[in-house]
């Protein structure tokens, strides 16, 4: 198992929760955290424990970002007028990566951020190898020419393990997508449950 593979199934174990909603999960089998404690009872959790833990997951959705990424991403949420932690999880899902692995065009967060960052994917014309670039609504994210008989890209494509969300218009055949809007947080189709407003509150407490 690849040293990607190793990190992300850990941090499904870590949660205790399928993240991804993938068949491969070993928490699927063991429910309970890695390592020689992870059967551990485990005791009552306080407030800050449980902010802690929902920041952790979201921010483990998205391939494990970096504690500077992710505080990056919720300051910009907090200056902005309007729902922090709405504005949050727009903020993540115009990541390119996420648009990539939203569109279907690879398997995993994981690997949407190596496949961008490799040049394999193109906005509006224009190759772009930052896996936090900024998509915005209207603009044309696709799979280079060179790089669409990718056997990560067709069994991606041609998977039924997930739907691609309202807020993206997917050509499956062009390997094009358009992002139409920045989603809310009941549109974005998480396997399981975040909660951004206790994210929120782990940032300002």
């Amino acid at each position: 198992m690849s040293k990607r593979h190793s990190a992300k199934y850990k941090i499904d174990r870590r949660m205790g929760e399928n993240l991804w909603g993938r068949p491969k999960s070993p928490v699927n089998d063991r429910a309970y955290g890695p390592g020689q404690h992870g059967q551990r009872r485990k005791s009552k959790v306080s407030d800050f424990g449980l902010q802690l833990r929902a920041k952790q997951k979201l921010k483990g959705y998205y391939a494990n970002l970096t504690e500077k990424q992710f505080r990056k991403t919720y300051d910009e949420a907090a200056r902005r007028r309007g729902n922090t932690s709405e504005l949050l999880i727009g903020l993540l899902e115009s990541r390119l990566d996420a648009i990539v692995f939203r569109a279907k065009f690879v398997p995993t967060p994981f690997a949407a951020r190596q496949f961008v960052n490799h040049g394999h994917i193109l906005v509006n014309g224009k190759r772009v190898n930052i896996a936090s670039y900024r998509v915005r609504p209207g603009d044309t994210v696709e799979v280079r020419e060179k790089s669409r008989n990718m056997a990560l890209v067709l069994e991606a494509l041609s998977s039924g393990e997930r739907d691609t969300p309202d807020y993206l218009e997917v050509d499956p055949r062009g390997m094009t997508a358009r992002f139409v809007r920045v989603p809310e947080l009941a549109e974005v189709p998480y396997a399981v449950q975040m909660e951004p407003n206790l994210v929120v509150e782990y940032y300002a407490s």
